[in-house]
Formats: C-alpha cells, structure tokens, sequence
C-alpha cells in the first residue's frame, strides 16, 4: 500500500512552474528520500503533502495528491486533521519560544480528547516522545527549561519528538541533518531508520551518502520534474536515466 501518491502535480509560484507532472507513490511504512540539485522542485514536492505550500498567497497546484487513500485536496479535507497525519519537520529547528515540556504537549493540548490532557497523560506522553527521540536521558531533569537553551542537534530531536504525541502516520523532513555536525547527523539519521515500519518517512536530502545509508527507495528530481525513482540501489547502481547517473556520480548539483 502507499501512503503518499501523487498524480499530475503541477505547482507555480505566480507564473514559475516549480512542479511540472510529478507522479509519485510512496510506499507506507518506508523511508523515500527525494534527491536532486537546489531548486529542482524537492522541498516544494514535500510542502506539497500536507499543503504548506498554500500559505503562499501567490502559490497555484494543480493535480491529484492522495495521503493514505484519500485526495487531499478534496472540499471536505480538514488542513489541521491532514497535518496531525502528515507532521513537518523543517531545515533548522524551530523550537515554541516555551518550556522542553510545553513543546512536547502542545499538540496534545490543542487537539486531544479531555482524558489525554490530564497531567498523568502528558507526564507519559512527554517521557514517550523524548525517549523515542534518544533526548529523555538528557533533559528528563530540567523539562521546564526553556527548549531554545538546548544545544542545536536536541532541538532537531526536540522539533521530531513533538510530533509524535499525535501519532502522525507520515513524517516529512526537509534536510533534517543540515544544520548538525557528524554526531548529531548520526543520531537523526537512527531515528530514521529505527521509523520503518511503524511510519512512513519522505526526506529531503542533498547528502547523497545519507540516501544511500537511510532510504528504501529514492526519487531524482530535475527543473521540476520527476526524472527516476526506483530502489536506493537501483538509482545509485544502476540509474536508467543518464542524467540520474551524472548526478549520484557528483557531475553536477
């Protein structure tokens, strides 16, 4: 079954086309990385799936995206309701300007039913999310500080670990690793790949090593198009398309 497929996607930015007929499937509980040169249409194609993109006022799509069976761009899809199913995590962390805790709670707080707001329910939420994201050990004594103080690769984690008290059943991740170093990068890059099966992952990356270490299947995006997508290793080891070999091959990009 897929999660995310998409059909005929066009996007423009006024008159820019940033999308040009992206058809993609996107298979649930796997990780897919989308690869290609900056501006090639990656981070656009992610926007696209839980509709951040339309923020934008100038912003045009058209086509056909369907997260777990359903077209999101139905009259009767809730936007809130689709980004509790399909949760974002940007470049650089972006931590609420409040406690470790808050963060955690947040979503629960606004969304939950009355018995998953008690302060019991939160306590295990929080201890949940935390130790999901490889942080309980090293902020379970000081949750009411403030989460800007925690060093940059813990408010990446921090950033992650608020999703998941919604359960979000797509996790979409815009260069994650881009702003930490090799430890901290090693450490999300875990995360990741300790995900498979449980959610479906969608990531940016322009490390092509890092496809290679964390993805099942891989999609190479060029001027807005969708040139291949196959297999990790079929598009690092044997591309189709000339162009796919010239840029895993680090010709261009």
């Amino acid at each position: 079954m897929n999660a995310i497929e998409t059909r005929g996607l066009n996007l423009f930015y006024r008159d820019f086309q940033a999308l040009r007929d992206v058809t993609l499937n996107v298979e649930q509980g796997g990780i897919t990385a989308l690869i290609g040169p900056s501006g090639c249409g990656k981070t656009t194609l992610l926007r696209c799936c839980n509709r951040i993109n339309e923020r934008i006022p100038t912003v045009r799509t058209n086509g056909e995206i369907h997260i777990l069976g359903k077209n999101i761009y139905n009259a009767d899809v809730s936007l809130l309701e689709l980004r509790k199913i399909a949760g974002m995590v940007f470049q650089r962390p972006n931590p609420l300007p409040v406690s470790i805790y808050e963060n955690i709670v947040f979503g629960l707080r606004l969304h939950a039913q009355k018995e998953a707001r008690t302060r019991a329910a939160l306590d295990l939420a929080v201890e949940k999310a935390l130790t999901e994201t490889g942080l309980w050990a090293d902020v379970k004594d000081k949750l009411d500080a403030p989460a800007t103080s925690l060093q940059l690769e813990q408010q990446q984690k921090l950033c992650i670990a608020r999703l998941l008290p919604l359960q979000p059943e797509i996790n979409l991740m815009d260069e994650p690793c881009a702003a930490l170093d090799v430890a901290g990068t090693e450490s999300i890059e875990h995360l990741i790949r300790s995900w498979k099966g449980a959610y479906t992952t969608l990531i940016v990356t322009h490390n092509m090593a890092q496809a290679r270490r964390v993805s099942d299947h891989s999609a190479f995006m060029l001027s807005g198009q969708l040139v291949e997508f196959g297999t990790t290793q079929e598009i690092f080891d044997g591309p189709k398309d000339r162009r796919t070999a010239e840029y895993v091959a680090g010709r261009f990009g």
